[in-house]
């Protein structure tokens, strides 16, 4: 696939996918005979994922870290796996304020309508009593 069919593919910019080569979130993508980038099934799995996580909120500082791990092969396995759990962690607490504050706002929608009617009744009726 061409840059532009990846970037297409995965809405993404071709700068943002140049920019995640440049600074190592994936691997160097190897290039046809005038220098344009060719991405296997692998490269393109790795645009997935880096777009993905950046989704999730994680920083590129922990994404790089993570794939200089992963290029050093197996030995690193057991630190790779403390950063996704850490990761996983994050997001979860993430998820939980998110998840609370949809709590909240069910909350003020349900009966919306019928409070609203309610307070503007007795805002009529305190300022009918005022003025008679």
């Amino acid at each position: 696939m061409t840059i532009a069919e990846v970037a297409k593919k995965f809405d993404i910019t071709t700068d943002t996918i140049r920019y995640y080569e440049r600074i190592g979130l994936i691997p160097p993508i190897k290039r046809d005979k005038n220098g344009n980038r060719i991405f296997t099934e692998i490269d393109c799995n790795w645009v997935y994922y880096i777009k993905v996580m950046r989704g999730a909120g994680i920083s590129i500082e922990k994404l790089v870290e993570y794939v200089k791990l992963f290029q050093m092969g197996i030995d690193t396995i057991p630190t790779r796996k403390k950063i996704l759990m850490e990761q996983y962690e994050t997001l979860e607490e993430q998820i939980n304020k998110l998840k609370s504050t949809q709590d909240i706002l069910k909350k003020k929608i349900d009966g919306y309508e019928e409070r609203i009617i309610a307070y503007e009744k007795n805002k009529l009726n305190t300022k009918n009593k005022l003025e008679g």
